[in-house]
């Protein structure tokens, strides 16, 4: 699974000068985002699409 978008308080925590990468989109059809906080900016561009699933067996039943 991955968030619909990118939760403004991991944004929050970044750094200038920080980077994250993170998928973000529905189930099934995700894209993973490389973020950058440059000169108190925000950048964000797709790197390549992906597929996160959640997790199952023992972890799952946590």
């Amino acid at each position: 699974c991955a968030p619909s978008h990118v939760p403004p308080p991991l944004v929050d925590q970044m750094k200038e000068g920080g980077r994250m990468i993170i998928p973000v989109g529905g189930l099934g059809e995700q894209e993973l985002y490389l973020l950058e906080k440059k000169n108190g900016q925000l950048e964000q561009r797709a790197v390549l699409p992906v597929r996160f699933v959640p997790m199952a067996g023992e972890a799952d039943r946590r």
